[in-house]
């Protein structure tokens, strides 16, 4: 029982420190440690075998923790696109609404403000306080969406 809990512990330390120092080699547990840390942990009383049969574990387990890493860094390198992790905003429009130019500012009534960078809108008659969406698109580019209506304005968020 004593070595498994020492095992779990020298797990933990290995993966965590593999994780931090991807490209470093693997140092065995009985260099990693001092004698008292191998005494206090129960490791000093493992077998020459089990030591090493606890190196190897460790070291293909930091193995593997390094190649997942490595692969997650590949993906998010070649597709920029596929972790779009923000949620739409859904507010209304402050005050009357008549459309949107470049350069306008829209006020929602949540407190966020975002400028129109690129489409435009006229609508003849103000409509007060439509309903409006803002979704994530690509590239960290944001869609203002006013319901009722056909036309996006690509914006940004002010504050």
């Amino acid at each position: 029982m004593r070595a498994l809990s020492s095992l779990s512990l020298a797990v933990l330390l290995a993966v965590s420190a593999g994780a931090v120092g991807a490209e470093r080699q693997y140092v065995p547990v009985e260099q990693r440690f001092s004698a008292e840390q191998m005494k206090a942990t129960g490791l000093d009383g493992l077998s020459a075998e089990q030591l090493a049969l606890l190196n190897q574990l460790l070291s293909q387990e930091r193995t593997a923790v390094v190649a997942e890493a490595k692969r997650e860094v590949l993906a998010e390198r070649n597709d920029p696109f596929s972790k779009v992790k923000a949620d739409p905003v859904s507010s209304t429009v402050k005050g009357d609404f008549r459309g949107f130019a470049n350069g306008d500012v829209i006020q929602l009534e949540n407190g966020q403000r975002w400028r129109v960078i690129e489409g435009s809108l006229y609508i003849g008659k103000p409509v007060s306080a439509p309903k409006v969406t803002i979704r994530p698109g690509m590239m960290g580019a944001w869609y203002l969406e006013v319901e009722g209506q056909i036309p996006k304005a690509k914006v940004k968020r002010l504050d």
